[in-house]
């Protein structure tokens, strides 16, 4: 095993929205992104996974954990929209289990984190937005899913913002065949990206998904 690790954070929102079809479906991408992460080598050897949800109050509902040892929770959606919950405990995940880099061991590579969400936050968020967009603690992609999610909202937090065009689960699939994609890519390339804190570097996203300017 490699000793240092590319931390993955999923992190999803499950408020009432998202009851149905649309949580049904990310039960099914985050089955598919795990079964696809498992079969690549450099992945398995570098990439450990963690999720956590928000609705009305945010929790991780996997830790973070290597990639074989990891299985995809099921997820339930009710409750409001805490992305500012969500990203306080984001922040104290990244204190608590990504290791530092000091004397004596190299520390973890940058995390990396795809939060979804497909509506306006309804807690206050913008302070801890504002402080993971100054501090760059970890390369973070937003996904503004559907039409009651706001890109631009999602442009405080980072610079990195996609939008999905509809929550049908075809859509939703493919976006996590892309999540899949991009841990893979980022697995391989690690040691240079991260190593001279280059910008990380995205596959082309499918149709129905875009990357907002």
């Amino acid at each position: 095993m490699s000793s240092r690790r590319l931390p993955v954070y999923l992190v999803l929102d499950c408020s009432g929205s998202m009851c149905g079809e649309p949580i049904e479906a990310v039960n099914q991408g985050i089955k598919a992104l795990v079964a696809e992460l498992q079969s690549e080598p450099y992945a398995i050897e570098t990439a450990y996974l963690s999720v956590i949800t928000f609705e009305s109050t945010a929790q991780q509902v996997f830790p973070l954990t290597e990639l074989m040892k990891f299985q995809p929770p099921v997820l339930s959606a009710g409750g409001t929209t805490s992305l500012g919950d969500a990203l306080k405990l984001l922040t104290q995940c990244f204190d608590k289990e990504v290791k530092k880099a000091s004397d004596t061991q190299k520390g973890d590579w940058k995390p990396l984190v795809f939060l979804m969400t497909d509506g306006m936050p309804t807690d206050t968020w913008e302070k801890a937005a504002d402080e993971l967009k100054q501090k760059k603690p970890a390369n973070i992609i937003a996904c503004a899913a559907g039409s009651g999610a706001d890109e631009y909202t999602l442009k405080k937090l980072t610079e990195i913002v996609v939008k999905l065009d509809n929550l049908q689960p075809d859509t939703l699939k493919q976006f996590f065949k892309w999540v899949s994609q991009s841990i893979k890519q980022s697995s391989q390339s690690v040691a240079q990206v991260m190593a001279n804190n280059q910008p990380i570097n995205l596959p082309p996203p499918p149709q129905g998904i875009t990357i907002i300017p």
